[in-house]
């Protein structure tokens, strides 16, 4: 049991996180329509970004997927992308600040262009990764190594997602070792995704070892989870630690 609940029996009520200065930037999140999982349209793009506008975000760093197997996307078609929804930003008098990267999946394709470095990252060339869901892949170590050698710094997307590495929280530390930023969804705090996904959601905070956070959104429903978050004795923690990257970006 955590020291919270020990204290309160129940989680405590706490006044919402301030985003607009204590968070500032998102680094995931899929608002380039139609090119993944995530926004549909640009009508759809643009009423998400007022709804991250309205909870008092500033910045906005786009993520779409880029997988070999389901999303071929390219920097020039996120880049393309980007222009659009900007464009729109602009007709309708939306101050946001946009920018666009990617979340790569770690695949055999993604491997064999880190050699290219032609890869579409945040700002001071961080580089949002992904893996399987399913089991630790073989050459997530090497692949770390390759992309430091080649000057990213390598993000790892919502590590408590990962449920081969619940009863295994040294792993997460061997790769903070190796100098790989967790980044944490922020809804896992809500148990949106799984119970286990919360719970090492806690203890990664409590361990201090995320560096930034992200909605992940694909969608109203999950700003609309995001918004009931914001009252959570973890994520009051976790960016009072001042650990957080997000507002460097």
């Amino acid at each position: 049991m955590n020291i919270f609940r020990k204290i309160f029996g129940s989680k405590p009520k706490l006044p919402p996180v301030d985003i607009a200065n204590l968070i500032k930037t998102d680094i995931h999140s899929h608002l380039i329509p139609g090119i993944d999982d995530g926004s549909k349209s640009l009508n759809e793009s643009i009423d998400l970004i007022k709804k991250f506008k309205e909870l008092g975000y500033s910045k906005l760093i786009t993520t779409p997927h880029i997988m070999s197997d389901y999303y071929r996307n390219t920097p020039e078609i996120i880049k393309n992308g980007l222009v659009v929804v900007e464009e729109e930003l602009k007709k309708q008098n939306i101050d946001m600040k946009m920018n666009a990267a990617a979340e790569y999946y770690l695949d055999f394709e993604f491997r064999e262009n880190i050699k290219e470095k032609n890869f579409i990252t945040l700002p001071q060339n961080y580089l949002l990764m992904e893996v399987s869901y399913l089991n630790e892949p073989d050459s997530i170590d090497e692949t770390i190594f390759e992309l430091q050698t080649s000057g990213y710094k390598v993000i790892l997307a919502h590590p408590e997602r990962y449920p081969f590495w619940y009863n295994n929280l040294g792993r997460y530390e061997s790769l903070k070792d190796k100098g790989v930023y967790l980044q944490l969804n922020i809804n896992s705090l809500t148990g949106y995704y799984t119970p286990g996904a919360r719970k090492t959601a806690e203890k990664l905070i409590d361990a201090g070892w995320i560096s930034f956070i992200g909605s992940d959104c694909h969608g109203i429903h999950h700003l609309n989870f995001l918004e009931s978050v914001l009252t959570d004795p973890y994520l009051h923690k976790l960016v009072e630690s001042g650990k957080l990257l997000n507002h460097t970006l």
